[in-house]
């Protein structure tokens, strides 16, 4: 690591530079916790609230329960659960047995799960019965060990409370090399192609936990906190931002099913929940709440943004009207998944991703090699190297080195660096426009979009143009009963922006289409809107 790299001056005095790493795996997370914190309430999940100690011995007896039923180390099993105590006894219980937790959204129709299934060669399933037919439907229904939590109802199927009652015993101990095994294989999205499996080890999963713990600065007390755990579980953001560091921490994880404005404020006032891992549109979704300047978010010591960009105009109008605090940071999942934050004392720049972790080292290289470090200011791809960044690709060595290179991960997104160490991201290099031989990154539009009092929600993305190559576009969801014009869209960006990075076209909508953690789904946009002008232009 080294230690000559700028943002080391702007970490706070109590965050280390470099931390020492266990080489445990992540069933250790939780013995340890169970261990030192047994009374401390692990989970609550509506009516079921466990504590560690409980929560312990249900893990290991769904274990045994696997075990008996014939699944070993290194065999994937498919989890296609919401946020729920089975995920998490599920989740460690796998990590337990040395297997390999698949994720899977459960909002998967029957294509993406088949997908999902045949890549990861799946061989036992976790979910809900209202999954069977999908699993039907695509014929693996009978290749599969199957465990319904709402219990078994024909030969072959398993009950989950069922199996865990009938049994006594606890799981051999099975050795695991936390550098090697892999943990999760967590498929990427999708927005740019083919999903992916990335492997995640043991020692990314552990690393990455103790990496974000680290530089929370004692903000996150062990034990005591309470986490406001609505992002999906079986996206990497919410396993590892709201479970694993909560299970680490000897938190509460209070689960939320799905985001709802109304329901996530009922559960943040009853349990003063204290840590909000959130996405940039559940943030607006609450500060467009009628009750938001009296929401009462008090509790909360830090709320956390990831996944997507949050644009700085909502940070600065959430902050003002409900006085909680905002610390943006950035991931993926193949890096387990954060490898920047804002200091949580000190210095925060609102737009910026903030400073590496711990043990993680990062460069804004040249586009065209990918291998010349750029000076502070000048915009390139983002490389990273840590402990957290992934094995690798599930079957995928072509990918795989694409990504990889000398231990680097190329994460594919275009940033800068200021003369502090402070990271901006300005695009991902695939959603970059290209306009008569300029090049527009999107966030940087809707940056300018999102100061529009009338805009709720904002996207841009370049579409075909016979004469520039491409043109942008604006897509917008505007706030509930503000009237908002196109014209009126692009006079405010005419007078912000050059000419060339200015949207030709601006379309209104109610909603706008998203993944299962709320972060907006621009290439479907692009696809509907290329779909439309070829139809159009059939007509013609």
């Amino acid at each position: 690591m080294d230690v000559n790299r700028p943002w080391y001056a702007c970490y706070p005095k109590g965050v280390p530079v470099n931390i020492e790493l266990p080489h445990i795996c992540l069933y250790d997370l939780l013995a340890r916790t169970a261990r030192e914190y047994p009374e401390q309430l692990a989970v609550i999940d509506g009516e079921k609230n466990v504590t560690y100690a409980e929560l312990q011995r249900i893990v290991d007896r769904f274990a045994a329960v696997l075990y008996r039923l014939g699944l070993r180390k290194g065999d994937r099993i498919a989890v296609m659960l919401p946020n729920c105590l089975e995920y998490i006894v599920s989740y460690y219980a796998i990590q337990r047995l040395g297997g390999i937790l698949v994720q899977v959204n459960p909002m998967y129709q029957q294509s993406e799960l088949a997908y999902l299934l045949e890549d990861s060669e799946a061989t036992a399933f976790i979910g809900h019965r209202e999954q069977k037919q999908k699993l039907a439907l695509i014929g693996w229904d009978a290749k599969l060990t199957l465990i319904f939590v709402e219990g078994a109802s024909h030969e072959g199927e398993y009950g989950y409370y069922e199996e865990i009652a009938a049994v006594s015993s606890k799981p051999p101990s099975v050795e695991i090399d936390p550098r090697e095994d892999i943990a999760v294989l967590q498929y990427t999205g999708g927005t740019t192609g083919r999903s992916k499996g990335v492997m995640l080890t043991h020692y990314n999963l552990v690393s990455n936990v103790l990496q974000s713990f680290a530089y929370s600065d004692g903000v996150f007390e062990r034990p005591g906190e309470h986490i406001l755990s609505v992002s999906p579980f079986f996206h990497v953001y919410g396993m590892t931002g709201a479970m694993n560091i909560a299970v680490y921490g000897a938190a509460t994880i209070i689960c939320l099913r799905r985001f709802d404005a109304n329901h996530a404020l009922e559960v943040i006032r009853k349990y003063r929940s204290t840590f909000f891992p959130g996405v940039p549109t559940m943030y607006i979704a609450l500060l467009h709440h009628p009750d938001a300047e009296t929401i009462g978010l008090d509790s909360f010591k830090v709320c956390n943004s990831g996944s997507a960009p949050m644009p700085v105009e909502v940070m600065r109008e959430f902050e003002r009207k409900t006085g909680a605090r905002i610390i943006e940071g950035y991931g993926l999942s193949e890096a387990a998944p954060i490898t920047h934050r804002n200091p949580i004392h000190g210095k925060r720049k609102p737009g910026s991703i903030g400073l590496p972790l711990p043990n993680t080292d990062c460069k804004v290289v040249d586009l065209e090699t990918g291998t010349v470090e750029l000076p502070p200011g000048e915009p390139g791809a983002l490389i990273i190297k840590g402990p957290q960044v992934m094995k690798g690709y599930w079957k995928n060595q072509e990918e795989t080195a694409a990504v990889l290179r000398d231990g680097w991960l190329y994460t594919g997104d275009i940033a800068t660096m200021d003369e502090e160490g402070y990271f901006y991201i300005v695009g991902r290099k695939k959603e970059m426009i290209i306009a008569s031989g300029y090049n527009i990154f999107p966030i940087e539009v809707e940056e300018v979009i999102y100061q529009h009092p009338a805009v709720a929600e904002a996207c841009v993305f370049g579409i075909p143009d016979p004469y520039r190559g491409e043109t942008v576009m604006a897509v917008i969801v505007p706030k509930n009963g503000m009237p908002v014009t196109e014209k009126e869209i692009i006079d405010w960006c005419s007078a912000r922006l050059a000419k060339y990075k200015v949207p030709r076209s601006v379309e209104f909508r109610d909603r706008m289409p998203k993944t299962a953690v709320g972060k907006i789904l621009r290439r479907s946009l692009v696809e509907e809107v290329v779909a439309k002008q070829k139809s159009v232009g059939r007509t013609e």
